[in-house]
């Protein structure tokens, strides 16, 4: 079955990879910022690299966020890196605290380890399945996905973190609430096991 895919186009980075990956899949995705467009989609998809207040600024610039609230009171939603930091409540980069759409409750902050770190964490980490999801399915257990970020999602309540990974300490890297998904990976970059994620998304009933 085809489904209406909207790839929100809010101004930032990494959105070609996504319009392919979900057109490898069958389906013909809409990149768009139109608000009858939001309202018609079967689904969406935040993309994007970049900083979380200028995220933000534009969602707000572009007065999205009441559709996006609208959406996922009965439809899916999929954030992916960016895309899925500004579900939290607020973000502190760039040394400003910025409100962000308050999907999944928490804090997006940078990166803190006992051990020095290199920041952004690039490159493929192993993906814990910490509670069984559809967004899973066919999924092999500590597969590994392809990161690029230097700040993390902490969630006020853990039964919203559903997979996690390592870069010295545990992050969250996989959240859902409700019709809301996020991973802090890039799923379109993650070859087969990334396909299947963003396959087993855009099937969810």
């Amino acid at each position: 079955m085809k489904y209406k895919i909207l790839i929100l186009d809010y101004n930032v980075g990494n959105v070609n990879s996504v319009i392919k990956a979900v057109r490898h899949l069958g389906h013909d995705p809409i990149f768009s910022k139109n608000k009858k467009d939001i309202e018609k989609a079967d689904k969406i998809i935040l993309p994007g690299q970049g900083s979380f207040d200028f995220a933000m600024k534009q969602i707000n610039h572009l007065k999205l966020e009441k559709e996006i609230l609208e959406h996922v009171k009965k439809k899916k939603l999929l954030g992916i890196c960016l895309g899925m930091q500004i579900l939290a409540s607020v973000g502190y980069e760039n040394g400003k605290k910025t409100k962000g759409l308050n999907l999944i409750p928490g804090k997006v902050i940078k990166f803190q380890s006992k051990k020095k770190i290199k920041l952004p964490h690039i490159g493929w980490n192993e993906v814990k399945q910490e509670k069984k999801n559809k967004i899973f399915d066919n999924i092999l257990d500590k597969a590994d996905f392809y990161h690029c970020h230097s700040y993390i999602f902490k969630s006020l309540n853990i039964k919203n973190v559903i997979g996690t990974s390592r870069y010295h300490d545990k992050f969250a890297n996989v959240i859902n609430k409700d019709n809301v998904f996020g991973v802090q990976f890039h799923p379109e970059k993650s070859l087969k096991s990334g396909l299947k994620l963003i396959e087993n998304f855009l099937n969810l009933e």
